[in-house]
């Protein structure tokens, strides 16, 4: 997974934090470090170790991977996928809302590796999905809804209103 280029790691924290519309002081409180240790890895006065950069991390609510490569202690492994490109370009998303994003992306993508690999005659096959090929939800999905809609005799649900 490929990341910005960012001169340092103090400048990818910063636009990362900025992104995310927290201030310095509220990541300092939120990764458990100090103002000024956070200002000066910002500024690339001083270079954070890997618990630091993890709790960095969990403040920013972002991949702590993301800040282990962008620091050069680890390195970056798969080719970025469109999809992953596509999400970290999109402007209107909160730093949050794209790591959210790519780690259900992610979870999906392990989920269908490692199905492609069972052999277990439990393992749901593998099917090519269409638009005629949708799976009916859940009973108890269903149950919850039922009070804001009703079928009509098509077969579409209409909202009803409650008037009281």
């Amino acid at each position: 997974m490929a990341l910005p280029k960012v001169g340092s790691i103090g400048e990818y924290i910063r636009e990362q934090r900025q992104q995310a519309k927290i201030s310095l002081r509220q990541l300092a409180a939120a990764a458990g470090v100090s103002n000024p240790y956070l200002s000066q890895i910002e500024r690339g006065l001083r270079k954070p170790s890997a618990e630091i950069l993890n709790q960095i991390a969990k403040g920013l609510h972002i991949s702590a991977q993301a800040l282990y490569v962008q620091a050069g202690l680890i390195e970056d492994r798969e080719p970025p996928s469109d999809v992953i490109t596509a999400i970290r370009a999109d402007k209107h998303l909160t730093g949050r809302q794209r790591q959210v994003l790519i780690d259900i992306y992610e979870s999906f993508r392990k989920e269908s590796h490692a199905g492609a690999g069972q052999t277990s005659q439990n393992a749901d096959p593998v099917r090519d999905s269409g638009p005629d090929d949708e799976q009916p939800l859940p009973e108890d999905y269903l149950a919850a809804l039922e009070p804001f809609s009703a079928t009509s005799s098509n077969g579409t649900a209409n909202q009803e209103t409650k008037e009281g």
